[in-house]
């Protein structure tokens, strides 16, 4: 099992952007066959160190991981989304 992790964070962190924001994110349910576990949070803590949203999905192949990454919902519609409202996104892909 391979778990892709990635936090962003907004220019904008309003409520409705956030909220819009991990719409977007947990709008992949059911569009990407590869995708095993998908869950979105956004932060609580606010802290100056934190980010806004955290993704943890899950994949059971680094092959699976690198077919979502083309895929064309995560490619077309979440990928520039995510661009267009982010500020800094960083990522961590373990094997469990």
């Amino acid at each position: 099992m391979i778990t892709h992790i990635v936090f962003f964070k907004l220019s904008d962190a309003t409520f409705d952007n956030l909220a819009a924001t991990r719409g977007k994110l947990l709008g992949m349910q059911g569009k990407i066959p590869q995708l095993r576990h998908l869950e979105a949070g956004i932060d609580v803590i606010r802290s100056e160190r934190s980010y806004d949203i955290a993704l943890v999905t899950r994949f059971d192949s680094m092959d699976d991981l690198q077919a979502y990454q083309i895929h064309p919902y995560h490619a077309g519609e979440v990928l520039p989304h995510m661009k267009s409202v982010c500020s800094s996104i960083i990522a961590v892909d373990y094997r469990d």
